[in-house]
């Protein structure tokens, strides 16, 4: 029988795609080093107001999230206006790699 291949998923610590071991239950996290972080984060919330699947964010870690959520729209705006403009496939295709890989860094949330 054919095993169905499952669609890749972001580590619930930092985001970055979890690699399918085919066997099992789906792995939570990319990195032991991960799965350790996220042990720890819930250690320190327990006993207090904060949920235990909350995302806690530096001031750092939230303004280099927020330039890579902007990153990604500039991206995508740079694909429209080159699209209005009749911009080549070959252009076009430039700017959507361009794109995607902003999208994949703007993921992460470590």
């Amino acid at each position: 029988m054919a095993r169905l291949a499952r669609r890749p998923h972001a580590c619930q610590w930092c985001g970055r795609e979890v690699p399918d071991t085919g066997v099992g239950r789906r792995r939570q996290y990319c990195r032991q080093s991960c799965r350790q972080r996220a042990y720890e984060h819930r250690a320190a919330v327990r006993g207090t107001s904060i949920p235990a699947d909350a995302v806690v964010l530096s001031a750092a870690e939230a303004s280099a999230l927020a330039d890579r959520a902007f990153e990604v729209r500039c991206a995508a705006e740079d694909v429209a206006t080159a699209i209005s403009e009749g911009a080549t496939d070959g252009e076009l295709r430039d700017l959507v790699d361009s794109l995607v890989t902003l999208a994949r860094a703007a993921e992460r949330l470590r």
